[in-house]
Protein backbone atom coordinates (compact mmCIF):
# COMPACT_ATOMS: atom_id res chain seq x y z
CA UNK A 1 0.00 0.00 0.00
CA UNK A 2 3.11 2.21 0.78
CA UNK A 3 4.28 2.06 -2.65
CA UNK A 4 0.92 2.18 -4.35
CA UNK A 5 1.16 5.55 -2.58
CA UNK A 6 4.52 7.00 -3.51
CA UNK A 7 4.10 5.75 -6.77
CA UNK A 8 0.22 7.68 -7.07
CA UNK A 9 2.09 10.56 -6.02
CA UNK A 10 4.87 10.53 -8.40
CA UNK A 11 2.82 10.53 -10.70
CA UNK A 12 1.33 13.46 -9.64
CA UNK A 13 4.47 15.03 -9.71
CA UNK A 14 5.14 14.27 -13.08
CA UNK A 15 1.79 15.46 -14.10
CA UNK A 16 1.81 18.83 -12.69
CA UNK A 17 5.53 19.35 -14.04
CA UNK A 18 3.94 18.57 -17.35
CA UNK A 19 1.28 20.76 -17.04
CA UNK A 20 3.73 23.64 -16.12
CA UNK A 21 6.00 22.91 -18.95
CA UNK A 22 2.98 23.11 -21.38
CA UNK A 23 1.72 26.53 -19.76
CA UNK A 24 5.92 27.84 -20.52
CA UNK A 25 5.33 26.98 -23.54
CA UNK A 26 2.33 28.41 -24.16
CA UNK A 27 3.13 31.33 -22.27
CA UNK A 28 6.29 31.37 -24.83
CA UNK A 29 3.96 31.42 -28.13
CA UNK A 30 1.64 33.74 -26.75
CA UNK A 31 3.95 36.31 -27.02
CA UNK A 32 4.32 37.68 -23.07
CA UNK A 33 6.98 39.90 -23.87
CA UNK A 34 5.02 42.89 -24.10
CA UNK A 35 4.02 42.63 -20.59
CA UNK A 36 5.70 45.57 -18.67
CA UNK A 37 8.33 43.71 -16.24
CA UNK A 38 11.84 43.43 -15.54
CA UNK A 39 12.87 40.25 -15.11
CA UNK A 40 10.25 38.86 -13.56
CA UNK A 41 9.71 41.80 -11.04
CA UNK A 42 6.10 42.64 -10.92
CA UNK A 43 4.08 39.41 -11.90
CA UNK A 44 4.74 40.24 -15.58
CA UNK A 45 7.34 37.31 -17.58
CA UNK A 46 11.29 36.39 -16.76
CA UNK A 47 11.76 37.48 -20.68
CA UNK A 48 10.26 41.32 -20.44
CA UNK A 49 13.77 43.75 -20.46
CA UNK A 50 11.70 46.63 -19.92
CA UNK A 51 8.51 48.56 -19.26
CA UNK A 52 6.61 49.01 -21.57
CA UNK A 53 5.77 52.79 -22.61
CA UNK A 54 8.76 54.06 -21.64
CA UNK A 55 10.91 56.39 -23.25
CA UNK A 56 14.17 55.22 -24.94
CA UNK A 57 17.62 56.41 -24.28
CA UNK A 58 19.83 58.98 -26.90
CA UNK A 59 22.26 55.60 -26.22
CA UNK A 60 25.05 55.94 -28.91
CA UNK A 61 25.52 53.07 -31.24
CA UNK A 62 28.02 52.90 -34.45
CA UNK A 63 26.99 52.13 -38.20
CA UNK A 64 29.77 49.52 -39.49
CA UNK A 65 31.30 52.73 -41.03
CA UNK A 66 32.20 54.24 -37.56
CA UNK A 67 29.05 57.03 -38.13
CA UNK A 68 27.52 58.00 -34.71
CA UNK A 69 23.89 57.64 -34.40
CA UNK A 70 21.34 57.42 -32.09
CA UNK A 71 17.67 56.12 -31.81
CA UNK A 72 16.40 59.87 -32.35
CA UNK A 73 18.42 59.25 -36.01
CA UNK A 74 15.14 56.28 -36.79
CA UNK A 75 12.21 58.82 -35.22
CA UNK A 76 9.20 58.37 -37.22
CA UNK A 77 9.63 54.83 -37.88
CA UNK A 78 8.81 51.52 -35.78
CA UNK A 79 11.85 50.51 -34.69
CA UNK A 80 12.90 46.83 -33.63
CA UNK A 81 16.35 46.90 -31.61
CA UNK A 82 17.90 44.10 -31.51
CA UNK A 83 21.01 43.23 -29.34
CA UNK A 84 23.03 40.65 -30.31
CA UNK A 85 26.44 39.13 -31.19
CA UNK A 86 28.48 36.55 -33.58
CA UNK A 87 29.26 34.41 -30.59
CA UNK A 88 25.84 33.75 -28.73
CA UNK A 89 24.03 31.10 -30.43
CA UNK A 90 20.66 32.05 -30.00
CA UNK A 91 21.54 35.37 -32.26
CA UNK A 92 23.08 33.63 -34.78
CA UNK A 93 19.76 31.31 -35.05
CA UNK A 94 16.93 34.51 -35.20
CA UNK A 95 19.67 36.72 -37.29
CA UNK A 96 18.18 35.24 -40.81
CA UNK A 97 14.26 36.09 -39.29
CA UNK A 98 15.20 39.24 -38.47
CA UNK A 99 16.98 39.64 -42.09
CA UNK A 100 13.06 38.24 -43.78
CA UNK A 101 11.19 40.70 -41.30
CA UNK A 102 13.54 43.72 -42.25
CA UNK A 103 12.92 42.50 -46.36
CA UNK A 104 9.19 42.01 -45.62
CA UNK A 105 8.02 45.43 -43.77
CA UNK A 106 10.78 47.98 -44.42
CA UNK A 107 8.75 49.61 -46.78
CA UNK A 108 5.99 50.02 -44.51
CA UNK A 109 8.34 52.22 -41.92
CA UNK A 110 10.33 49.38 -40.18
CA UNK A 111 13.83 49.73 -39.18
CA UNK A 112 15.15 46.23 -37.64
CA UNK A 113 18.41 47.72 -36.14
CA UNK A 114 20.76 44.54 -35.46
CA UNK A 115 22.90 46.04 -33.08
CA UNK A 116 26.18 43.76 -32.14
CA UNK A 117 27.89 43.67 -28.88
CA UNK A 118 31.05 42.31 -30.19
CA UNK A 119 34.25 43.27 -29.27
CA UNK A 120 35.81 42.28 -32.12
CA UNK A 121 34.58 45.25 -34.33
CA UNK A 122 32.56 45.75 -37.77
CA UNK A 123 35.07 42.88 -39.20
CA UNK A 124 33.26 40.19 -37.47
CA UNK A 125 30.47 41.43 -37.87
CA UNK A 126 30.61 41.94 -41.75
CA UNK A 127 31.79 38.73 -41.95
CA UNK A 128 29.25 37.15 -39.80
CA UNK A 129 26.64 39.54 -42.04
CA UNK A 130 28.09 37.89 -45.40
CA UNK A 131 28.46 34.11 -44.16
CA UNK A 132 24.94 34.22 -43.58
CA UNK A 133 23.83 35.99 -46.80
CA UNK A 134 22.04 39.05 -44.53
CA UNK A 135 21.28 41.65 -47.07
CA UNK A 136 18.41 43.36 -45.99
CA UNK A 137 19.89 44.20 -42.54
CA UNK A 138 22.52 46.85 -41.85
CA UNK A 139 25.06 45.89 -39.60
CA UNK A 140 25.18 48.09 -36.35
CA UNK A 141 27.88 48.01 -33.64
CA UNK A 142 27.82 48.42 -29.45
CA UNK A 143 30.87 48.03 -28.68
CA UNK A 144 31.22 50.37 -25.71
CA UNK A 145 28.26 48.67 -23.92
CA UNK A 146 26.53 51.86 -23.70
CA UNK A 147 23.17 50.62 -25.81
CA UNK A 148 23.44 47.51 -23.80
CA UNK A 149 23.52 49.67 -20.05
CA UNK A 150 21.01 52.11 -21.24
CA UNK A 151 18.02 49.58 -21.63
CA UNK A 152 19.40 47.24 -19.01
CA UNK A 153 20.04 44.27 -21.03
CA UNK A 154 21.24 41.42 -18.93
CA UNK A 155 21.10 39.03 -21.14
CA UNK A 156 21.65 38.66 -25.47
CA UNK A 157 19.28 38.49 -27.70
CA UNK A 158 17.08 41.09 -26.24
CA UNK A 159 15.03 42.96 -28.56
CA UNK A 160 13.02 45.94 -28.34
CA UNK A 161 9.99 47.46 -30.09
CA UNK A 162 10.11 51.13 -30.35
CA UNK A 163 7.43 53.08 -31.66
CA UNK A 164 7.06 55.94 -34.08
CA UNK A 165 7.03 58.49 -31.12
CA UNK A 166 10.21 56.82 -29.43
CA UNK A 167 8.60 54.93 -26.87
CA UNK A 168 9.43 51.21 -25.63
CA UNK A 169 6.26 49.04 -26.36
CA UNK A 170 7.35 45.50 -25.91
CA UNK A 171 10.59 43.73 -25.26
CA UNK A 172 11.95 40.08 -25.34
CA UNK A 173 14.60 38.28 -24.13
CA UNK A 174 15.72 35.31 -26.00
CA UNK A 175 15.40 34.26 -29.63
CA UNK A 176 11.95 34.12 -31.76
CA UNK A 177 11.02 33.34 -35.05
CA UNK A 178 10.76 36.70 -36.36
CA UNK A 179 9.12 36.40 -39.54
CA UNK A 180 6.76 33.94 -38.59
CA UNK A 181 2.20 35.03 -39.27
CA UNK A 182 1.63 35.44 -35.73
CA UNK A 183 5.05 38.15 -35.23
CA UNK A 184 5.03 39.61 -38.68
CA UNK A 185 0.85 40.62 -37.71
CA UNK A 186 2.11 41.91 -34.41
CA UNK A 187 4.54 44.30 -35.84
CA UNK A 188 2.12 45.26 -38.37
CA UNK A 189 -0.19 46.41 -35.79
CA UNK A 190 2.44 49.09 -34.85
CA UNK A 191 3.25 50.37 -38.06
CA UNK A 192 -0.51 50.65 -38.32
CA UNK A 193 -0.82 53.02 -35.34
Amino acid sequence: MVALRGALAGLGRLLTLRRGLAVAALSVAAGFWLLPSVDGAGGGPAGAAMAASEAVSDAEFRSASGEHLTLANFRGRVVLLNLWATWCGPCRVEMPALDRLQAMLQGDGLAVLAVSVDKGGSAAVQRFFEQRGLRNLTPYLDANGATVRAFGARRIPTTLIIDRDGNVVGSLIGPRQWDSPDTSALIRRYLAS
